[in-house]
């Protein structure tokens, strides 16, 4: 079994969703008492934000590419970034730490791809939805990605920010990302991406009237099996 190195703590919430799903998958798959070998490296969230809100990306990258080097000198195999926003720094996570990063959009586009979903709505972030790196990746895969307009982007973005990085979860909220979707669906999308880890916790499968495509379970799960391949 391969030693999964997580970069993680963008935010806790969602890193938390990580060792649990990765630790589930490896133990149904091999039964009895075995789990993941992994390694983390929490990051403080706060200073890392406060790169990305003053658009100082090479800053970010040289954070979690240190990391990312500390994660291989412990003797991780590859690298999970565990949010989607910070995926827009991921060949410069690769370069400083020598490690593969396991892409989050390329386990969201197989599985989209697999329900036949090739239009899907991409809520997260307003970096995420409104910059060029999660969107182009899908589309090298054969996914169209629509996104809400940019006043309802804005809410969105603070509701991931000022609520659910913080354990926050407001049923207005909720409703919101709710609307924002089924605007999205009228408007093509045959799925919902939630193309942020927290947002989980606002939506499930159930009350969408499309599939709904969850990437931090998604991206656990593609880890889990990544370091149990030969």
């Amino acid at each position: 079994m391969k030693t999964i190195g997580l970069l993680g703590g963008m935010s806790w919430e969602s890193t938390a969703t990580y060792y649990r799903v990765i630790n589930e998958t490896v133990s149904a798959r091999l039964g009895g008492l075995h789990s993941a070998k992994l390694l983390l490296h929490s990051v403080d969230f706060a200073p890392l934000e406060a790169l990305m809100s003053a658009g100082d990306w090479d800053a970010a990258a040289d954070l979690l590419g240190r990391a990312g080097a500390g994660l291989r000198l412990a003797g991780a195999d590859f690298l999970v970034i565990c949010t989607n926003t910070m995926h827009r720094v991921a060949p410069q996570v690769e370069q400083a730490s020598g490690l593969p990063v396991l892409h989050i959009a390329d386990a969201a586009a197989a599985a989209l791809r697999e329900q036949g979903v090739d239009t899907a709505a991409l809520l997260g972030t307003r970096f995420t939805m409104e910059q060029d790196f999660y969107r182009l990746r899908l589309e090298q895969r054969g996914i169209r990605a629509l996104v809400p307009p940019a006043d309802q982007r804005q809410r969105l973005d603070r509701i991931i920010f000022d609520e659910l990085c913080r354990g926050v979860v407001r049923e207005e909220s909720r409703r919101a990302l709710h609307d924002m979707t089924e605007e999205l669906v009228s408007a093509g999308a045959g799925g919902a991406l939630l193309g942020c880890t927290e947002l989980g916790m606002l939506m499930g499968r159930d009350g969408a009237t499309v599939p709904v495509f969850d990437t931090a379970l998604l991206h656990a799960r593609a880890a889990a099996r990544a370091a149990l391949e030969n």
